[in-house]
């Protein structure tokens, strides 16, 4: 079942994100993330956040936050999906980022952006698959476990189906 995220789910959210901050590259960070710091991030998202629930476990989550700060980008958002590891390849992802499309478009935002480690090939197969195009290729602008990684960006743009 998908949901809209709710603070009781920080925890659950968080144990998922740190487990790809300490054994990959789909993030930069670095650092874990505390359920404290992951409930004042569902707050900001302001509504944009869901949860994939099956028999009370957090299973995945998809969010869409401010690409940018200044006023001239507020239509266009940066989306972010993970899944609890054991269950990518299921569809789980695909799922959660059409609900959090399908919100986007009825909020009226105009574009999409995802931001993704080159690397990551299952994430740039899913965005592929959503009808996200490729933009841009940043070369060996983050490093991460010794290794210099590239970065590139896929987008969609919410009025052209």
């Amino acid at each position: 079942m998908i949901r809209p995220a709710e603070l009781e789910d920080a925890k659950a959210i968080a144990d998922i994100y740190n487990r790809y901050i300490a054994e990959s590259t789909a993030t930069f960070a670095t650092d874990p993330m505390t359920e404290a710091e992951m409930k004042e991030y569902i707050i900001s998202v302001q509504g944009l956040y869901f949860v994939y629930e099956e028999r009370g476990s957090i299973l995945g989550y998809c969010y869409a936050h401010t690409w940018k700060q200044k006023a001239a980008y507020r239509q266009t958002l940066e989306t972010t999906v993970y899944i609890v590891s054991e269950y990518t390849g299921r569809g789980l992802g695909k799922q959660l980022m059409t609900k959090l499309i399908d919100e986007c478009r009825q909020e009226k935002y105009h574009t999409l952006i995802a931001c993704i480690t080159e690397e990551n090939t299952e994430s740039i197969a899913l965005h592929t698959k959503l009808g996200f195009q490729k933009v841009s290729h940043f070369k060996e602008v983050g490093q991460k476990f010794g290794r210099w990684l590239d970065v590139v960006d896929y987008e969609l743009m919410l009025d052209r189906k």
